[in-house]
């Protein structure tokens, strides 16, 4: 990892920098196969899951005889896990549901919103060198509580033409409704046009490789709404010397095995805690299957001293981590002045792991800095909120003239008459 002592203010952005492409390195390949979906369908995305994942399918569909074989190859332990993080899931998501907000704004006059579940939605889960079926709980148990109409799941094929067991499994558990082998820039796009096989959805959710983040901003010119632009995994761990070495040292591995472009960083007022946690790193990643992986997430990487607390909160404000770990002495100030953040984990025994699986929380979170404007996922990204209004004779009389007075003041004759008809309807 590469250190950094007091950085000064004006280079946090380049200390700060993620090692993404942007989107115009990746835009002209993800339009191109975009366009081509949209014209060619299920022929188009055939084409490039031999390309892209090494193998050709007659169907993308799977149906019930192959999830059924899934669920026998996946260990009742882990089966039983699954089932435990899904409760701890439901229950963190159903405390989210709000009743009715109803209000009687002037004398008669009534006006109330209520949510309502977006019909169809699409859940991307990557498939690669890790399968995220953790992914599948986060999105489908909040799509249903929600109740959403249509799941759809999209995740690449290996190459046998397969989904990983776990994850067919746990989107049967979940209820999702129809399931397909694609992956890739080629899923996203089937989603957002449809496909003879793949059913258009309104709202795409999940997250991705570089390819699928730009994916689904494309989509979004196409008129399908995303969760976020949720890029590779990164985490920020604040800690001091009240932190455990060890503890710390394994959060940061846990996000550098995600994959080459992740970025994990340590921020401390401590020197001698550095140097601790780059000991402990040297030794642990040395045990990791996926070392190689890790290695290259390490090399764009962090370990930042700044030599207070005041700087080193502004610094994390400034970065808006996904994943933001607080293990220090001076807990309530990192706390409270923390505003640019996906999800937070608090002292010694909060691994983030836990949120990645089983605590509750939701662990699709805006990625790249996008915590400065974007929530992670809950329940009411699968919802709506619609308001409804009623107004009586009362009512109408009551803010009748105002609404002509401004309807005139802003040369809008139409909707003035639309009240004076109304109100003299009533003389």
């Amino acid at each position: 990892m590469n250190k950094i002592y007091n950085p000064k203010r004006e280079s946090w952005s380049e200390v700060l920098k993620r090692p993404t492409q942007s989107v115009e390195d990746i835009e002209d390949t993800v339009n191109g196969i975009f366009k081509e979906t949209q014209a060619g369908g299920d022929a188009v995305l055939r084409t490039y899951t031999q390309k892209f994942d090494g193998v050709t399918l007659d169907s993308f569909v799977v149906d019930l005889k192959e999830i059924e074989e899934a669920q026998n190859l996946v260990s009742e332990e882990l089966k039983a896990s699954i089932q435990l993080a899904k409760g701890n899931i439901e229950s963190f998501h159903k405390a989210q549901v709000t009743d009715k907000v109803e209000v009687e704004t002037a004398k008669g006059v009534k006006c109330w919103q209520e949510k309502r579940p977006i019909q169809k939605v699409g859940l991307y889960i990557p498939g690669g060198t890790a399968p995220l079926f953790s992914t599948i709980l986060m999105l489908a148990v909040p799509a249903s509580i929600a109740g959403c109409k249509e799941i759809v799941l999209c995740s690449p094929p290996n190459s046998d033409g397969k989904i990983n067991p776990a994850i067919l499994y746990t989107a049967a558990l979940c209820g999702v409704t129809n399931i397909f082998k694609v992956g890739g820039i080629q899923a996203i796009a089937g989603m957002t046009f449809g496909t003879e096989s793949i059913p258009q959805v309104y709202k795409i959710f999940g997250p991705g490789n570089q390819y699928v983040t730009v994916a689904k901003q494309i989509a979004t010119k196409y008129g399908v709404a995303i969760d976020m632009p949720a890029g590779p995994s990164e985490l920020l761990v604040v800690a001091d010397d009240s932190a455990d070495a060890a503890f710390v040292a394994s959060d940061l591995l846990s996000q550098a095995e995600h994959g080459v472009d992740s970025q994990v960083i340590l921020v401390s007022t401590s020197i001698d805690f550095l140097v601790a946690v780059e000991v402990e790193l040297d030794k642990q990643i040395n045990l990791l299957p996926r070392k190689r992986i890790a290695e290259k997430a390490m090399a764009n990487s962090k370990l930042i001293y700044v030599e207070d607390d005041k700087t080193a909160i502004d610094l994390i404000n400034e970065y808006g981590p996904e994943h933001y770990i607080v293990c220090v002495d001076n807990e309530d100030f990192y706390i409270h002045n923390t505003f640019n953040a996906g999800s937070v984990f608090i002292g010694n025994y909060t691994p983030e792991s836990a949120g990645d699986y089983a605590s509750g929380t939701n662990h699709t979170l805006p990625t790249n800095g996008y915590a400065k404007q974007y929530s992670g996922v809950n329940l009411d990204s699968f919802m709506k909120s619609m308001t409804f209004q009623k107004i009586s004779k009362e009512g109408i009389q009551e803010i009748g003239n105002a609404i002509e007075i401004m309807a005139e003041a802003e040369g809008l004759q139409a909707h003035k008459n639309a009240v004076t008809l109304r109100l003299n309807s009533l003389k």
